[in-house]
């Protein structure tokens, strides 16, 4: 493991600046619940009916553009100095840009997504129709598909290129943006942009990890039998916060990695277990039914804007996805760029694009289409669990279900706590990455710095969790990528700029 750089200070103004704004959103949400629950609720209809439309057509121009630079000319250009072999097998950086990228969200929303559409499909589908079913056996692929995955290349490409191609001393956002920033990249401008940075990871974090404890802690009531209070969601969280903050503690190699290695071997074994042992034809033929629903209809899906409607299906769902990825786009950009360093930006997109959609499609079409099984044989009501009692009650009744369920289920929470570790000690170290001074190459940052974002990280999630409900996720990840958007303009132009310089 490469030691802590003795130059890799921490850079106090941009860490209690983001410190201050955490505990000024995160008091007031614990202090007044009711009154911010309702606050949020509003806040959440204003900005979707405005910026919807904001977000459906940057989805549209973020893919094009870094399939643009990596199908053209620019693809061949390393991001690393020349000679510079990648750092990691490709089996390895596939397992760590997985794990980082899709937490426990997948096993989350790939098991139960499609109950919510099934009962309020898109495009003016009749309800539980037919072609109900397609849509809702679909629509969490395309969520979980390239667009998303777009906006995590963009931070990763600018980022990368910025600091081992233009040789930039700090691994941050403002760095990305430097051919933009100019002299201001080291100035106020740029430690605001660095802030806004962390103020998104914050808030998207939060959501990934607001969705994932909920999930986890029913689970352990139903093995434990206990009830899924808030004080068990707490609990759960404090072990995630210790899982996770030793995985940043002993560093990328020995903590990211293995983890990551490891819960790809572990997914893979439950995918294929649910998938011998529930209706394997089933979920075969809906999983090849889906992905050509997906290429025939992804241009109409990634254009959709509901106008003539008032479904909110886009505000609820489409728009909260692509906020979700934008305000996390610049945090997986600093780690996967950690990982990426000697890979052309050809195989970066590609690989993301690819093997990241890819992934994503398997475990909707495995999960998703087993729990869709048992709601039309009518084995379990999935529907009126996901309406009634929550998603976490419907999750942990579906993996329940399967023959050995309560091995399963183990097996599945297991599962879901290594994707929270893999996705928060990655967090935490872009946090501290952005918030030190000095980060040379194959420096890491001061353990402390690292360790204490991965505790900071649960504080928003508690707060999110006691409010309930799914707005408040949502709110969150839609306020944090708001002011992002502009950054993600900044760091398009700056790479352009660099590139053509560097041509």
């Amino acid at each position: 493991m490469p030691p802590s750089n003795p130059e890799a200070r921490t850079d106090w103004p941009i860490f209690i600046t983001a410190v201050t704004t955490l505990l000024a959103i995160a008091g007031p949400l614990m202090v007044w619940p009711e009154a911010s629950a309702s606050l949020v609720d509003r806040l959440y209809e204003v900005l979707t009916g405005r910026l919807g439309v904001v977000y459906i057509v940057a989805g549209s121009v973020v893919l094009i553009f870094v399939l643009w630079l990596a199908l053209g000319r620019y693809g061949i250009v390393v991001l690393g100095q020349p000679g510079v072999p990648p750092r990691f097998t490709t089996a390895s950086w596939v397992s760590m840009v997985f794990c980082a990228g899709v937490a426990t969200g997948i096993l989350y929303w790939g098991t139960v997504e499609w109950a919510h559409y099934y009962v309020g499909p898109p495009f003016g589908v009749s309800p539980r129709s037919d072609e109900a079913i397609a849509w809702a056996a679909t629509y969490g692929m395309f969520h979980w598909g390239p667009t998303g995955w777009a906006f995590y290349c963009l931070p990763t490409l600018a980022i990368a290129h910025a600091y081992y191609v233009c040789r930039q001393p700090h691994m941050r956002i403002s760095s990305a943006c430097h051919m933009v920033l100019r002299d201001a990249t080291t100035g106020p401008l740029g430690r605001v942009t660095d802030t806004l940075f962390i103020v998104g990871v914050l808030g998207a974090a939060g959501t990934s990890l607001g969705f994932g404890t909920p999930m986890i802690a029913a689970g352990l009531g139903r093995l434990a039998g206990l009830e899924p209070t808030f004080g068990l969601q707490a609990g759960v969280v404090a072990l995630c916060a210790v899982l996770f903050s030793f995985s940043v503690y002993v560093g990328l190699e020995r903590g990211i990695r293995r983890l990551s290695n490891l819960n790809v071997v572990v997914t893979k074994t439950l995918l294929l277990f649910v998938l011998l042992a529930g209706p394997t034809l089933f979920i075969l033929e809906m999983f090849a039914n889906s992905l050509g629903v997906l290429v025939y209809g992804f241009l109409r899906m990634n254009t959709w804007t509901d106008p003539l409607g008032n479904s909110r299906f886009i505000e609820d769902w489409t728009v909260f996805y692509w906020a979700w990825w934008v305000a996390i786009g610049p945090f997986m950009g600093i780690f996967v760029a950690r990982i990426s360093e000697g890979r052309t930006i050809r195989q970066v997109v590609l690989g993301m694009l690819g093997w990241g959609s890819l992934g994503c499609a398997v475990y909707y079409g495995i999960l998703g289409n087993y729990a869709l099984n048992l709601q039309l044989t009518g084995v379990l009501d999935v529907t009126s669990l996901v309406l009634e009692q929550g998603e976490p009650a419907a999750i942990t009744a579906v993996i329940a279900s399967l023959p050995a369920g309560e091995i399963v289920l183990g097996v599945f929470l297991l599962a879901s706590l290594v994707f929270l570790a893999t996705t928060y000690d990655s967090a935490a170290y872009a946090l501290a990455s952005s918030a030190s001074t000095g980060l040379a190459q194959d420096a890491e940052p001061e353990r402390w710095h690292r360790m204490f974002w991965a505790f900071a990280l649960a504080l928003l999630p508690l707060v999110l969790m006691r409010l309930g409900g799914l707005d408040p996720m949502r709110t969150a990840s839609l306020l944090a990528s708001v002011p992002l958007l502009a950054v993600f303009v900044m760091m398009a132009v700056s790479l352009m700029r660099a590139l053509g310089r560097s041509a």
